[in-house]
């Protein structure tokens, strides 16, 4: 099992989040978006400038800053 950071996982790719590594108001914010362990997460597309990065969370799209997805780590579904 290889973990990543989330804004690593190519666009069009699928993971599952394993562990949250924020804290205070940002660890909160992230957990009321449905960002929890075993939630799939699929990257959608990036910006033009390349941040944010849409991401599909539970059925919603969700944009995020990279430096806000690189503290969530997933791991990637193989099909």
């Amino acid at each position: 099992m290889e973990l990543l950071p989330l804004n690593f996982l190519p666009v069009g790719c699928t993971a599952r989040v394993k562990q949250i590594n924020a804290c205070g108001a940002l660890r909160r914010r992230l957990m009321d978006l449905g960002l929890v362990a075993g939630t799939e997460v699929k990257a959608v597309r990036k910006s033009l400038s390349g941040d944010p990065t849409l991401y599909e969370i539970r059925g919603a799209m969700i944009a995020l800053r990279r430096d806000e997805a690189s503290k969530i780590l997933v791991e990637r579904s193989m099909l």
